[in-house]
């Protein structure tokens, strides 16, 4: 029997004046691309508490989230086809509230960006279209 479990994981699609705030990755796998603040759940933790946690460590952004956009599935696989990694991460949108952009954790870079700007980032997989899902949740179809 196979003891392996998909690992939890969040990220939080904030929004300022019409701006994204990207990290670029720091390490691992993901060095150097952009992508959504968001990291682990910790035990006992909730989603949402969660996304709030990481956001603040990554980026040093507070913000108040206004709900969950999608959950993904990040599978790799190895050589041979058989899965090596799995995670869960669970997107949240929402809205900066305080603070000020500051690389953290293990974030290289962090910023706002301009929507039409992301065609020229290198970002992980998927969150071109997790980004426009959110965008559409937090500021509606005329944005």
């Amino acid at each position: 029997m196979d003891e392996r479990h998909p690992v939890l994981g969040v990220s939080a699609c904030i929004w300022k004046d019409g701006q994204v705030l990207l990290v670029q990755r720091g390490r691992g796998g993901n060095k150097g691309l952009w992508s959504l603040p968001g990291g682990h759940v910790e035990f006992g933790e909730t989603l949402s508490d969660a996304a709030a946690r990481e956001l603040k460590e990554e980026t040093g952004i507070n913000a108040d989230l206004s709900g969950l956009v999608t959950c993904l599935d990040v599978i790799r696989n190895d050589a041979v086809g058989t899965p090596s990694l799995h995670y869960v991460i669970c997107v949240y949108a929402g809205r900066w509230r305080s603070g000020t952009v500051c690389a953290g954790d293990d974030a290289a870079d962090a910023g706002w960006f301009d929507p039409d700007e992301l065609g020229n980032l290198k970002m992980t997989d998927g969150a071109p279209e997790v980004i426009a899902k959110a965008q559409l949740m937090v500021n509606g179809p005329d944005c």
